[in-house]
């Protein structure tokens, strides 16, 4: 057995979707020289183009070649021609749902953290957000966008039934505890547990298992109230465990803390099976325009690394961006005035892992705003 061989599911999926994934090829490609490892990648079709292209928003032969591989590699998910259309009975979003269920991705996991260098793109102040750094748990395959829907043929009313279990709530709920462990010792849960039963079964199981780690304090909160805590003061936060939809929501308004949703990655893990994507969408509008932000994705990758036991190689991926950051080798996003494109923050990234300080890139002309190579 080789260990450093590993089968790569990917998925660029639509809108910015495969254009990110180019840069995350781009930048495997070089971490497979640097490090010695070897990568097969395997592609699959999802979401709209695979709607029209199959008719079959997640085809067989991509569900078989992400069951087969050591980890998924995704880009986005969704098409104006479907968002815009109500009546619409298949869905490109209906694939990713899919996905996660057939591999068992329980656990969505969502690093959050600020950059210096970009705190002034936060649309929080400086003294708010400095420093913030928040681990998001979102369960990922129940609740109420698993549970039975039905609409009226008439259109007088629908419905969406919210359930959860204790063995849906136990995996990630250990999950996130181990995780504060490791951190800062502070976990929250965001529920809705004054109004809903399933969030009220949800306090019960935690309360049942914190005393499995007595060194880590448990508090709950409010989602509403929570939302309106993340503006004010995300600091407080260290490791956020919640469910399925208001994970999915909590999650995306956290983005904004660190200026740019196009920085987020995300892991969605199950027992045997792992996903990693950035959490912006498929972004219709700059698709083919060369201004998507890679770095969501490439921070995924990095997630991936970790997942795979390559750690000095996700270590340096992580380092690698950091440097484009600090840099201001970055998308429009982040710079308005002297932004690069998707393609070039990539190689910039890429270069930086092969060459470090030895890099082709000329750092001074980078910063007065050039791009000139020597």
């Amino acid at each position: 057995m080789n260990n450093n061989y590993f089968k790569i599911a990917v998925l660029p999926g639509d809108g910015i979707g495969p254009e990110i994934i180019s840069e995350s090829i781009k930048i495997l490609d070089v971490i497979a020289e640097a490090f010695q490892y070897e990568f097969q990648f395997n592609y699959g079709l999802i979401g709209a183009e695979a709607i029209f292209k199959t008719g079959d928003p997640l085809p067989e032969e991509t569900l078989k070649i992400c069951k087969e591989s050591d980890a998924v590699l995704f880009g986005a998910i969704g098409d104006p021609a479907f968002d815009n259309n109500p009546e619409a009975k298949v869905r490109p979003e209906q694939g990713l749902l899919k996905l996660r269920k057939e591999l068992g991705l329980f656990a969505n996991i969502r690093p959050l953290k600020t950059y210096a260098s970009l705190i002034e793109k936060s649309p929080l102040k400086k003294e708010i957000i400095e420093g913030a750094d928040i681990q998001i748990f979102r369960e990922l395959v129940s609740g109420i966008y698993f549970g039975e829907k039905f609409t009226d043929p008439e259109g007088a009313y629908a419905y969406d039934v919210c359930k959860y279990s204790r063995e849906d709530i136990l995996p990630i709920a250990h999950m996130a505890f181990q995780e504060a462990q490791k951190r800062n010792k502070k976990l929250t849960l965001i529920d809705k547990a004054n109004v809903l039963d399933t969030s009220r079964l949800w306090r019960k199981i935690c309360q049942e298992i914190a005393s499995e780690y007595p060194d880590v304090q448990l508090d709950y909160m409010f989602v509403d109230n929570a939302a309106m805590q993340l503006i004010l003061n995300p600091k407080q936060f260290d490791v956020i465990l919640t469910e399925n939809m208001f994970g999915d929501i909590i999650s995306d308004e956290a983005s904004v803390i660190g200026g740019s949703i196009g920085l987020l990655p995300s892991a969605s893990v199950g027992e045997k099976n792992a996903l990693f994507e950035p959490i912006h969408g498929s972004y219709p509008q700059a698709k083919g325009k060369g201004i998507a932000n890679p770095i969501a994705s490439i921070l995924s990758v990095a997630m991936m690394l970790d997942h795979l036991g390559l750690q000095p190689a996700a270590n340096k991926l992580r380092q690698s961006v950091e440097h484009a950051i600090e840099n201001k080798y970055v998308t429009i996003d982040l710079n308005t005035k002297q932004y690069y494109s998707t393609s070039e923050v990539g190689s910039f990234i890429a270069d930086y892992i092969k060459y470090s300080e030895k890099s082709y890139y000329n750092f001074e002309n980078v910063k007065i705003g050039k791009s000139t190579i020597v």
